[in-house]
């Protein structure tokens, strides 16, 4: 988990930048958020061309820096 408490973009950047991918899970746990919310905002960070989804659906999904 980060120590610092940044705005969720700058979290999931961070958390990608150091792993790699994130998932739509990992999301909820790093942002204490429900999997609607945390689909919301992965959706948003994909519109504005920061991540890019991995094509997969469902359990599998994960998305990485674009």
């Amino acid at each position: 988990m980060l120590a610092v408490d940044y705005p969720f973009p700058v979290k999931a950047v961070l958390y990608v930048k150091d792993r790699g991918k994130i998932t739509n899970s990992e999301y909820q746990k790093i942002n204490a958020c429900s999997r609607n919310t945390a689909s919301n905002e992965l959706t948003d960070l994909v519109e504005r061309d920061i991540l890019e989804p991995s094509g997969q659906k469902g359990a599998g999904a994960f998305y990485m820096l674009k």
